[in-house]
């Protein structure tokens, strides 16, 4: 994958590590912590910091909140996936409000995601 590691997100990354949001909590220690294949959270990305991060997926998952469906937030977050897209990798966006109430479906969607990036390496 071609991109660059943008230091000066760091100290940014690290804070958002530490307080996650709750639904990225559930996500992170209910399931992609210990998922046989690594994710990484909080990742710097040229100039933009992923949720999750999955290099051997090639895979790249944003839990959403309600900001990001505003018509600013949803311009903002195209404009995101465009240019990550643009790196190979894939982006799956998941409402919060999803992984409180789906939790097992979020998990088992993710799971045949990473699955089915996998098969393409």
């Amino acid at each position: 994958m071609d991109y660059q590691h943008n230091k000066k997100l760091t100290p940014k990354a690290r804070t958002l590590r530490k307080n996650m949001t709750d639904a990225e909590r559930r996500l992170w220690y209910g399931f992609l912590r210990d998922y046989p294949v690594r994710f990484l959270r909080q990742k710097v990305i040229d100039h933009y910091i992923v949720d999750f991060y999955c290099r051997r997926a090639r895979l790249v998952v944003e839990v959403d909140g309600s900001q990001h469906y505003e018509d600013e937030g949803e311009q903002k977050d195209q404009n995101r996936t465009e240019e990550l897209q643009k790196r190979g990798l894939t982006v799956i966006r998941i409402p919060n409000n999803l992984v409180r109430t789906k939790f097992e479906g979020v998990c088992a969607y993710l799971d045949e995601i990473v699955k089915l990036r996998l098969k393409e390496e």
